[in-house]
């Protein structure tokens, strides 16, 4: 095929336009690469990249961006590309139809990684892509700020807050998500009080209330950041179903470790293995597993009688009327505080101390279940990558993952409208 012919099948590949052409087309064997040549085929006035005025030029340098693998040699484009003197922005290197600007990737092998990342883990992608860790990063790190970019503002009516943890130390990160979008919103280093407030701060003050239900946990800085900066707080704040079956589930297993204890000191074994039977949840056991169960939970044994206390509490959600959840939440607690199982009675006491945030997650739809879910698929992203070297790697990882964000270069879209 003459090298013309080959030249012009590669800008259409490309996607170039005028004034921008494929000049040659070199294949090097030893090297297994295969080098695109650009240049400009006319001179048409420079523009500033940042405020796109007509601009004197600066100087030209030769550039090289990676494409996309010819057969299995890798391709690489290079273009001498003019830089120019802009009286508001100073120097600038004017744009490329193939890449967006800062990169020393093609859109096209841009998207492609993109895709990857959605698959696979970035140690996994550099090894096949023949590319090093910090630049899958880089492109990754490029994707979610393109996509923080073109974000509209949002002020939801509905957000899940949560923390997950980074790394192995006791190290967290705050993870804001919109409920009725199912999408994080906003991801932050820590969980004090100061995190939260300046998710909120960002809402601004119309913003703030315009919020109907916060989700969380019972964590104190969550709780006084809210107060601090949503209107009414106290009435929005929801402490959900999950969260609490999690505290009185961990009761339950302290009550079962101590008589366990007991028990065998005495040569009785009947508790033994039976850990996961007290904590799995009831609509999930087989029928065979529910009338083995049945000897057990119908015991005069204080492990019996704390899994009754936590089963009632899962019962009392779903109120239309708050009169009605109050009366039943406050004949549970009775129950609870009168047991004579201490920690059994430290989660009633904690109930008692945000009455209003349970009360309010009984009488509404509204759970920090997603969030749960979103912290999973953290966890799952976090294993994938058997860790990250830092937290801007890690929350980038989130809003790639999580965030719902247009993630693709705007070459890409601009050049090659199917991508």
């Amino acid at each position: 095929m003459p090298n013309e012919t080959i030249a012009e099948h590669y800008s259409q590949l490309i996607g170039l336009g005028r004034p921008w052409r494929v000049s040659r087309v070199e294949v090097s064997h030893p090297g297994q690469e295969v080098l695109i040549f650009v240049v400009r085929a006319s001179r048409p006035r420079l523009r500033c990249p940042e405020c796109d005025r007509p601009c004197g030029g600066y100087d030209t340098r030769e550039r090289r961006w990676r494409h996309l693998d010819t057969m299995q040699y890798r391709t690489y484009v290079i273009a001498e590309v003019p830089r120019v003197r802009c009286e508001e922005h100073g120097v600038r290197q004017v744009a490329v139809p193939w890449s967006d600007p800062g990169s020393r990737f093609t859109a096209l092998f841009e998207g492609l990684v993109i895709d990857w990342l959605g698959e696979a883990n970035v140690r996994a992608i550099a090894r096949r892509l023949r590319l090093s860790w910090d630049q899958v990063a880089g492109i990754q790190a490029r994707a979610v700020r393109r996509g923080l970019a073109r974000r509209e503002p949002r002020c939801p009516r509905q957000i899940g807050v949560d923390e997950t943890s980074f790394q192995k130390r006791h190290e967290y990160v705050t993870v804001i998500h919109d409920i009725d979008e199912k999408v994080v919103v906003h991801v932050a280093d820590d969980r004090k009080q100061e995190t939260l407030e300046s998710y909120f701060e960002g809402l601004g003050p119309e913003g703030c209330a315009a919020l109907e239900r916060i989700a969380m946990d019972m964590w104190a800085p969550y709780i006084a950041a809210t107060r601090a900066r949503v209107p009414d707080a106290d009435s929005k704040i929801v402490f959900d179903k999950f969260h609490i079956a999690k505290h009185l589930g961990d009761a339950v297993d302290q009550v079962r470790k101590r008589e366990n204890r007991e028990l065998a000191s005495e040569g009785d074994e009947r508790l033994r293995g039976t850990r996961y039977l007290w904590l799995r949840n009831p609509e999930r056991m087989s029928v065979k597993q529910w009338r083995e169960f049945a000897p057990l939970r119908h015991s005069r044994l204080k492990v019996a009688r704390a899994w009754a206390i936590k089963e009632a509490a899962m019962l009392l959600w779903g109120y239309v009327r708050p009169g009605w959840a109050q009366r039943m939440w406050h004949r549970w607690y009775r129950w609870a505080i009168r047991s004579r199982l201490d920690p059994i009675k430290r989660v009633a006491r904690m109930i008692k101390r945000h009455w209003q945030g349970v009360i309010n997650a009984a009488t509404t739809e509204v759970t920090n279940a997603r969030a749960e879910a979103i912290n999973s698929r953290i966890q799952w992203v976090k294993r994938m990558a058997c860790g990250y070297r830092n937290r801007e790697n890690f929350r980038n990882a989130i809003y790639f993952h999580l965030g719902g964000l247009d993630l693709y270069p705007e070459a890409l879209k601009s050049a090659h409208t199917n991508a």
